[in-house]
């Protein structure tokens, strides 16, 4: 059963201040990562149906992430943030402001200053943020925007951000150890050809297997079909010593178009993010990148190409324990 999220959010009229209190059923890493990587910030930063799109960051003291905010018809609002003090997964402060696509701050719109303190909390993290303004009718105004309204669903994005993060993360790989495995894909008969498998082999299935009506809806992802819920996301199965086989169903209806050749992949999974990037890199020189590796919903970085010889592979980093 879910724990009640705690959610404070008062208006201290005569100090110009916003205070909030937000706390995360995740880690304090996990937590700190989604406020200050922007590859995650773009996934639950807007309120639905905006979305918010990087065009650059920098974090560390005196960087800035330069932002907009989409709507579904296409108009952009631009921001900024001005990082001036930082203590990584603690605490960080700055300036954020309104501004263009050239990041010219507009004179016509408030500056406000942010700190926002992240605290372990058992299991869960607890954010705190209080927010400034130069004078009341500054604050007024932003209340009259409907910030706290915008604020509150984007929290909430986070909330569905952090439980796709969970599904998958450390189920099957409790450590980073580095391994080598194959992965296959087969057109909707991967629990047949498994469960074949493991009665040859005699091994069981390493936590069981995982199916796409499991996967947690995502901020602006559309809910899985009906019709291929039941099918195989993720299986792992022990073979003979350490080498373990993966497989998953890749159906039609999500995009897939399977041939004999490129059902199978070589997968590896360094022991950190910067091997990952080097193997990618130099093993897909002169070949063709399905996936270039990024962070996926999941919370493994994953990048997929075929090599210069037609080899498939597949990388895979577990960031966090």
């Amino acid at each position: 059963m879910n724990k009640a999220i705690l959610f404070n959010f008062e208006v201290e009229r005569e100090n110009y201040l916003i205070k909030v209190e937000r706390s995360f059923q995740a880690p304090t890493d996990l937590v700190w990562a989604a406020w200050t990587e922007s590859e995650i910030l773009d996934q639950w930063w807007a309120p639905k149906p905006w979305q918010a799109v990087t065009k650059s960051m920098d974090f560390k003291e005196g960087g800035r992430w330069h932002y907009y905010m989409q709507s579904p018809e296409g108009d952009k609002h631009y921001c900024l943030f001005d990082y001036q003090e930082i203590r990584p997964q603690a605490y960080f402060a700055g300036q954020d402001a309104f501004c263009d696509e050239n990041a010219v701050i507009s004179e016509a719109m408030p500056r406000t200053s942010w700190e926002n303190t992240f605290t372990a909390a058992g299991e869960d993290t607890l954010v705190r943020v209080n927010i400034k303004f130069e004078k009341l009718a500054d604050l007024e105004n932003i209340i009259q925007m409907g910030f706290k309204e915008g604020f509150t669903a984007g929290l909430e994005n986070l909330d569905q951000y952090i439980a796709a993060q969970f599904y998958l993360r450390k189920q099957n790989k409790p450590n980073k150890k580095a391994r080598v495995t194959a992965y296959i894909n087969l057109p909707g008969n991967t629990e047949e050809a498994f469960t074949f498998y493991k009665s040859v082999f005699k091994t069981e299935f390493i936590n069981g297997i995982k199916r796409f009506g499991e996967i947690p809806a995502g901020p602006d992802q559309p809910p899985v079909p009906e019709e291929i819920k039941k099918m195989v996301l993720h299986v792992e199965l022990p073979l003979l010593g350490d080498f373990v086989l993966m497989g998953t169903d890749a159906p039609k209806e999500m995009g897939f178009t399977l041939t004999q050749g490129n059902n199978m992949h070589i997968s590896l999974e360094p022991e950190n993010l910067e091997e990952a990037h080097r193997l990618f890199t130099e093993l897909s020189v002169g070949g063709t990148i399905e996936m270039p590796l990024q962070k996926m919903f999941y919370g493994a970085y994953y990048g997929g190409f075929a090599d210069q010889y037609g080899i498939n592979w597949m990388i895979n980093f577990q960031e966090n324990e």
